[in-house]
């Protein structure tokens, strides 16, 4: 795939705020704002790399995620980055049954993400969107189009233009599929590490 400008900027974006993360991480574990921005950071960081890598790099995401929300159960942001992650996850996943458990997980927190914040759009949006995930999954590995839009060695075709359209269109399902995920949990990354260059507000009395 043609590393484009913008995904040269988001990658360096997105690195930097994944090396801040750790850094604040090892002075202070129990911040639940910079375990969200580091697995926020992981999952934007994760569609630019292999299927095996980019299910590493969301589990990784998943795992920080988490923590967050060891540390503040009812933190929303958090629940619905990592619903995201699970979407994510499971459109990585060929096997039907074991992507169920992926999307159900994202519906979930999806669901516990609009209890926290009922009057957010975005995450009513992603809750609308996250059931009809699991049919879109079941299309585009029916049509074996996930393999080719990850990058996978796909079957040839007897035209080479043909398969040049192919490869394009199947490149374009990739991102549809993450494009709603990826560049919410961007939006949502970003103003929070914009946030985090604010001073604290103060302490409840």
């Amino acid at each position: 795939m043609d590393m484009q400008h913008g995904d040269l900027d988001r990658i360096l974006f997105f690195e930097h705020a994944r090396k801040t993360a750790e850094a604040t991480y090892a002075k202070n574990p129990l911040d639940a704002d910079n375990l969200t921005r580091w697995g926020g950071a992981l999952l934007e960081l994760s569609q630019f790399q292999s299927v095996a890598e980019s299910k590493k790099m969301i589990q990784d995401a998943i795992s920080k995620l988490e923590e967050a929300l060891l540390v503040n159960p009812k933190k929303h942001d958090t629940l619905w980055c990592l619903a995201n992650a699970h979407t994510s996850h499971a459109f990585l996943t060929p096997e039907q049954d074991e992507a169920k458990g992926y999307f159900d997980k994202a519906a979930f927190y999806f669901q516990q993400a609009v209890d926290e914040d009922p009057g957010n759009d975005l995450y009513r949006k992603s809750l609308e969107v996250a059931a009809k995930a699991p049919e879109l999954h079941m299309e585009i590995h029916k049509h074996g189009l996930a393999q080719q839009a990850m990058g996978a060695a796909g079957p040839s075709t007897s035209s080479g233009s043909k398969t040049s359209t192919k490869k394009k269109k199947s490149s374009d399902l990739k991102y549809d599929i993450f494009g709603w995920i990826i560049l919410a949990v961007g939006i949502v990354a970003w103003v929070g590490f914009a946030k985090s260059h604010l001073p604290p507000p103060p302490p409840p009395p």
